[in-house]
């Protein structure tokens, strides 16, 4: 029987050769916080998706069911399996075969349906993925879009009067409901919440009933690859014993600094916060914490 040392997790993302995003952040965040981190990459890219042109894009579909095989015939068992960008349609049954065959009783999947931002799809994503990833969140036990991502996975219009006058909270709670028909948990991050100025982390539990908030500090930039922090933070937090709201304060106060850092030195934004810079955070104690907002 496979006993790991430490806990261990799948990280099925794509790799991008420039940038802090993917699998750049995801493998440093959780071996910071004593997780061992296994990839199964999904893509390989020369830098990221956003800000960039023509960028090189690698899919690894051909390969993944035979690492994963390989995988199951070492009788690897995860603790954790974390899914962020899929290179194709293709990779949506591979995730959910690695869930199945490679997780432990009782384990944590969560899915991070990476599928576009501000309102508008990834380049390399269409309604077609949309589509298989809505059946992959159903097999999740937790799943963290982006305001975006959630409007995407409801097959919502996206609310663009939100950004200036806030997401009407009836609405909200409603698309977090109808979001948790699969997975226990939903994390809605990059909730506008008016004027422009101001966004929060909103979160609805199903098992405890309970809905969470947490508010993030404005700052007049926008950088990639924050989601795929966010995500790491969370699911670290969540494998370690860490309560929801505790994980959700933990992971918005990383990415709040690490935005702050790059904003500071002015780091182009296309290359995403300063994570070296923020890396030694995430031992230090947790003093942003969030607001139950409503029970069910």
């Amino acid at each position: 029987m496979d006993t790991p040392a430490s806990p261990r997790l799948a990280a099925i993302h794509d790799i991008a050769g420039f940038g802090h995003t993917s699998l750049m952040v995801v493998i440093p965040i959780f071996s910071t916080l004593g997780i061992q981190v296994c990839p199964l990459p999904t893509a390989v890219l020369s830098t990221g998706t956003s800000g960039f042109d023509d960028f090189r894009f690698v899919d690894l579909s051909e390969y993944m069911p035979d690492f994963l095989a390989h995988w199951k015939s070492l009788g690897l068992r995860f603790d954790a399996v974390y899914s962020g960008f899929l290179g194709s349609g293709k990779q949506v049954e591979i995730v959910a075969d690695c869930i199945a065959s490679c997780m432990r009783p009782g384990g944590l999947a969560v899915v991070d349906p990476v599928l576009g931002d501000n309102g508008q799809l990834e380049p390399t994503m269409d309604m077609g993925m949309v589509e298989r990833m809505r059946w992959l969140a159903s097999r999740a036990t937790c799943i963290t879009p982006n305001f975006t991502e959630a409007a995407l996975l409801l097959n919502e219009a996206y609310p663009w009067q939100a950004e200036a006058e806030g997401m009407d909270e009836g609405l909200l709670r409603e698309w977090l409901l109808r979001l948790t028909q699969g997975p226990e948990i939903a994390v809605i991050t990059s909730v506008p919440m008016g004027n422009g100025r101001h966004s929060a982390a909103i979160a609805y539990d199903r098992p405890q009933k309970r809905f969470w908030r947490v508010d993030c500090d404005y700052i007049p930039a926008n950088y990639p690859g924050t989601g795929d922090s966010f995500t790491s933070v969370l699911t670290a937090g969540l494998m370690r014993g860490d309560s929801l709201p505790a994980a959700m304060g933990r992971a918005v106060q990383f990415v709040s600094l690490g935005i702050n850092a790059a904003f500071g030195h002015k780091t182009p934004q296309r290359e995403g916060i300063l994570l070296e810079g923020v890396l030694g955070s995430l031992n230090a104690p947790l003093t942003l914490f969030p607001q139950a907002i409503w029970n069910e």
